[in-house]
């Protein structure tokens, strides 16, 4: 009997974008009434179905709304988007999602990730670029010497730095950027592509997942759960320590048990392939020279200056982009390639990472259904039912796995925030707990199911990696088990001490 072959990631997200196409049938269409703050007229828009109307911008209107947060968390800009208002759900007339919008769904999410997407696809150019230099096999050679019998180095030391990125100011989309980079000097090191996947998109889920001072989730949660954001800050800094130290050993002893024998790789059936495509360096004939190290700092200097840039001046892809395609004009100069060269070696790695941006795109359409379809809100709006008279120790732990679930849906964290947060931060005062618990279950499940989500990055990143979803699932669910397992404990003993 012939073996089932597990399908594609463009194949699992079409078939998820079918499912949620069919829930749209049968979940009630429903919608919160939104608020959003209008900067120039200083004034509310409040939004209720297709009636829209102003509001003046004062806190008497957000307490009759129901609205426990500060003015200033809109005059000052740290809530930009519309926010839910407590109490406004409204079911509407189906709007089930059928054959036409199912196929023109991914289309539409291609369109709208447009920015995301020619970041791949500018950073697979650049990548094309540095292959051809021979400054990768030479750098990788150079490092494996270097580390050779300290290896485990790498794993500690990239987790670490990524969860760091992650937890300050969401490192996340960006991390796409270092997997051609790093698995062939994880596999230099005698470890497989599973490890260097690992400690990337590892270290970026846990430090995401445990944010502290993350613009793009917890500060924003705060604000839209009317708290202010160091409310709850060591808590989450102890959850992060911990996290990091759990994910680390995990790898750590994966790694080893690859590292003596080869065998024990999940992947070891792709071993040939993924080393003749990332290139081992085993048969590596360049020399690092000073020529090669100049580019090799350009190229790294353009991750310190993407990382700056978002992290201190508000960057986001345009910007990004905009690095990386100077830098590979840079290093195509300092190579001395011809014009027609250039072009078609860096148009060639481009469309070595085209798949990847089919996928992102395919994600963002099953998003599309699901806003077109009208049945966020209702989900919502049940999950906030289901909690009613819990005990706090019971309501805390489900509030975790509400957060998962929804997630599948709504894989943004800041577009989690503002969509939730004022429904679901008023439900902690009923059951006497403080309102960072929900912002902390928030993080928490939204970040334990990244770990699997196929609707967030991990398609995308095992795509360039070349491993199978089935593969990335066999590797990782004892892991998030161990998390589910320690974070259900912390949370637990968080609001009984």
């Amino acid at each position: 009997m012939k073996k089932i072959k597990f399908p594609t990631p463009h194949t699992i997200l079409l078939l998820i974008a079918g499912l949620v196409a069919i829930l749209t049938w049968f979940v009630p269409a429903g919608k919160f009434d939104t608020l959003q703050y209008q900067k120039n007229s200083n004034s509310f828009i409040y939004l209720h179905l297709e009636d829209e109307k102003a509001l003046p911008a004062s806190q008497e209107t957000l307490e009759g709304l129901g609205i426990k947060i500060p003015l200033e968390k809109f005059t000052n800009g740290d809530i930009a988007k519309p926010i839910s208002v407590p109490g406004t759900y409204t079911q509407l007339d189906p709007k089930p999602q059928g054959f036409l919008e199912f196929f023109k769904s991914p289309i539409k999410g291609i369109i709208q990730s447009s920015d995301i997407i020619l970041f791949v696809l500018i950073l697979g150019g650049i990548i094309g670029i540095m292959n051809f230099t021979g400054a990768f096999d030479a750098g990788i050679t150079w490092l494996a010497k270097t580390l050779k019998g300290k290896e485990y180095w790498l794993i500690f030391v990239v987790t670490t730095l990524i969860a760091v990125g992650g937890t300050t100011f969401g490192l996340a989309e960006e991390t796409i950027a270092f997997y051609p980079i790093l698995i062939p000097i994880f596999l230099a090191a005698k470890y497989d592509a599973i490890v260097a996947l690992a400690c990337v998109y590892i270290g970026s889920s846990i430090g995401t997942m445990c944010s502290t001072v993350n613009p793009f989730s917890v500060i924003i949660a705060s604000d839209a759960a009317g708290i202010n954001w160091t409310t709850g800050f060591t808590g989450r800094l102890l959850m992060l320590i911990g996290g990091v130290v759990i994910c680390v050993i995990y790898i750590l002893r994966y790694a080893n048990k690859v590292q003596k024998d080869p065998t024990k790789s999940i992947i070891y059936d792709q071993k040939e392939m993924i080393e003749n495509l990332f290139g081992s360096s085993t048969s590596n004939t360049h020399t690092l020279t000073g020529r090669l190290r100049i580019i090799l700092t350009i190229f790294a200097m353009c991750f310190i200056i993407m990382i700056y840039g978002v992290s201190r001046l508000g960057w986001w892809f345009e910007e990004m982009t905009v690095v990386f395609l100077i830098g590979a004009i840079l290093i195509g100069f300092l190579a001395k390639m011809k014009e027609e060269n250039f072009v078609n070696t860096f148009i060639k790695g481009a469309g070595d990472l085209l798949g990847v941006a089919f996928i992102i795109g395919i994600a963002r359409g099953v998003s599309v259904l699901m806003e077109q379809g009208l049945i966020s809100d209702t989900i919502l709006q049940h999950a906030s039912e289901f909690t009613t008279g819990m005990s706090k120790g019971v309501f805390t732990n489900v509030m975790l796995f509400i957060y998962s679930g929804l997630s599948f849906f709504i894989p943004s964290s800041s577009g989690m925030a503002v969509l939730t947060m004022p429904i679901m931060s008023p439900l902690a005062d009923t059951v006497g707990v403080g309102r960072e618990v929900i912002v902390n279950t928030y993080q928490y499940g939204m970040g334990l199911f990244a770990f699997i989500n196929p609707t967030g990055l991990i398609l995308a990143s095992l795509a360039i990696v070349k491993v199978g979803y089935d593969k990335w699932l066999k590797f990782v669910i004892p892991l998030v088990i161990i998390l589910t397992v320690f974070t259900m404990l912390v949370l637990t003993a968080q609001v009984y001490l």
